[in-house]
């Protein structure tokens, strides 16, 4: 039942400018698709949207008791008429602006039928102008703009070029794909199909919008809890430099995401993304309706949250939790031409190696599961000093330095150790502001005074008060390096060692600094370099994990 609300709810909601561009239409006319409990959703566009654009559900449709008031401003069926429901909004829309402004913009065309209707209701609206009238047609709803800003000739010539208004639309409705993978979605332009998607998970909708070659390297996320979090991020090896395949959304609603939330996915990569990259990853977050209130945007792309620092750490863990029940060893790099990368080791777990041969007094060369495995000594024993000393450090209660170390500060670490004092103490790192720039280190935490490692105050210092977000990794990391095996130093029995400490590591596939520590090469791969071909070339190893068929069974 649409209402119109009281003067008092639509002072608390008022947009101001809703209809600005076709995108804005398109925007506001999917989400009421969306919140009519529609399957399936197409939408047509002519003229850049500006000629027309269409909006076709199957939803649940609107009664003709009601119709009437549809394109009527603050006339809605999404929010109770009292002030407080303005607080708990649970649906995309709830203005019950889009119609009216769609109207002011250009020519408003609405059929619409519930299922358990007898005939359709149709409404034709331009500026104040309603009529209302009776047609034949499936259950859902139609809405058509036609002629936007036709009527006004200043507003139309600030639009953009149709092929640019197109790609921006393009953009949106993947996005709503990728957030609601689960309908049946089609964007037509022009006539010609656009972007087609049958109902799938997320996996499949990220292969209709940036195609199979993603999809196949994405990890699914989910977490369950007051604030839930499902979705996909992207192997390690899929990186890119910006951040604009970063998609979330909140209870459903495709948002502007806040640093915050961009932050706490790459923080759940730590080592495994390299410094400046950002994955793909889309993610569907759901909170308490009182949780968040979308009523902060014109276009409600912009969610404030009760809690952001939460929901930021439970998409951290999240994303961590995701990337360690997978195996994320890499591809090593191809012998002639470049290769797909590998696919995961079949088990899910670090595969059993045997070491076969050193190269170079660095590497390690081993046989797993079918395939030639390359181990950076170095980075795998970096890992699993790392790993040890993440275990270790709150074992034992902190040493207390005889004679406390003093050490001069730069105005950076000084602020920073006004801001984590707490922090460092909490796992055994007191550090005291002596004034004047200086500072008194107290005590260390056991595990690391333990470490025959030159530099170590200062070290431990520079990492606790750097830059980076997480300063106890930060000074694990650098830690866990300077001991590691060097080149020149390995033999066959340390090799032996670094492969068991290897795999006993939880992230066994980074070293903390996100170096890979192995890199696999299929036997099919040395076959082809050599031009062999037989009963050897069959797939084993990766190539069977890609169920990679000869060309040879291809042809036949």
């Amino acid at each position: 039942m649409i209402r119109v609300l009281p003067p008092e709810v639509a002072r608390l909601i008022a947009a101001g400018e809703v209809v600005s561009r076709p995108l804005d239409v398109v925007r506001e006319l999917v989400d009421n698709a969306l919140d009519a409990g529609a399957s399936r959703i197409e939408i047509e566009l002519e003229g850049g949207g500006l000629s027309l654009v269409r909006v076709r559900d199957n939803g649940g449709g609107i009664g003709a008791e009601s119709v009437e008031l549809a394109a009527v401003r603050h006339a809605t069926s999404k929010l109770e008429p009292r002030a407080e429901a303005v607080e708990r909004v649970t649906t995309l829309g709830f203005r019950g602006e889009a119609l009216w402004a769609a109207a002011q913009a250009g020519e408003l065309h609405l059929v619409t039928r519930p299922a358990s209707q007898v005939g359709a209701s149709e409404v034709w609206a331009q500026g104040e102008s309603v009529h209302v009238g009776r047609a034949a047609a499936p259950a859902g709803t139609t809405v058509t703009v036609r002629g936007l800003f036709a009527r006004l000739p200043a507003r139309l010539r600030t639009q953009a070029a149709p092929a640019a208004e197109v790609r921006e639309i393009t953009a949106l409705v993947g996005r709503y794909v990728l957030h609601h993978p689960g309908l049946h979605w089609r964007l037509s332009v022009d006539g010609d199909p656009k972007l087609i998607h049958a109902p799938a998970d997320h996996r499949g909708a990220v292969a209709s919008v940036y195609g199979p070659l993603n999809a196949n390297r994405v990890l699914k996320v989910e977490s369950d809890g007051e604030v839930s979090v499902c979705g996909v991020v992207s192997r390690p090896e899929l990186t890119r430099v910006r951040r604009d395949r970063m998609h979330f959304s909140v209870n459903g609603r495709p948002i502007v995401a806040p640093p915050e939330l961009e932050r706490a996915v790459i923080e759940g990569y730590a080592e495994l993304l390299p410094a400046g990259a950002a994955p793909l990853c889309v993610l569907d977050l759901r909170v308490a309706p009182g949780d968040h209130n979308p009523n902060v945007h014109p276009a409600k792309q912009v969610v404030a949250l009760a809690d952001l620092g939460g929901v930021a750490a439970r998409v951290r863990e999240a994303v961590a939790q995701a990337l360690a029940q997978h195996p994320l060893a890499r591809a090593a790099p191809a012998l002639i031409a470049p290769s797909e990368p590998s696919e995961s080791p079949r088990n899910g777990s670090f595969p059993e190696l045997t070491l076969v041969g050193i190269y170079q007094e660095l590497y390690l060369l081993a046989q797993g599961e079918g395939d030639l495995w390359v181990v950076d000594a170095h980075a795998a024993h970096e890992r699993a000093l790392y790993e040890r000393l993440t275990r270790e450090l709150l074992t034992a209660p902190p040493v207390e330095l005889p004679e406390p170390e003093l050490l001069h500060l730069t105005p950076q670490q000084l602020a920073a150790l006004h801001e984590r004092a707490a922090e460092l103490q909490s796992w055994g790192l007191e550090i005291e502001d002596f004034g004047a720039g200086l500072a008194r280190l107290r005590t260390l935490p056991a595990a690391l005074a333990a470490l025959h490692i030159p530099r170590l105050h200062e070290q431990i210092v520079e990492g606790a008060l750097g830059s980076g977000p997480d300063p106890r990794r930060d000074v694990l990391a650098n830690l866990a390096c300077a001991p590691a095996l060097k080149a020149g130093m390995l033999d066959h029995g340390r090799g032996e060692v670094v492969l068991a400490a290897l795999a006993d590591c939880q992230h066994p596939w980074a070293c903390p600094h996100g170096r890979p520590t192995t890199l696999r090469l299929s036997e099919r791969d040395l076959a082809h370099a050599f031009g062999r071909r037989g009963v050897r070339d069959v797939a084993r190893g990766r190539d069977a994990d890609r169920k990679v068929v000869p060309k040879e069974i291809q042809r036949n």
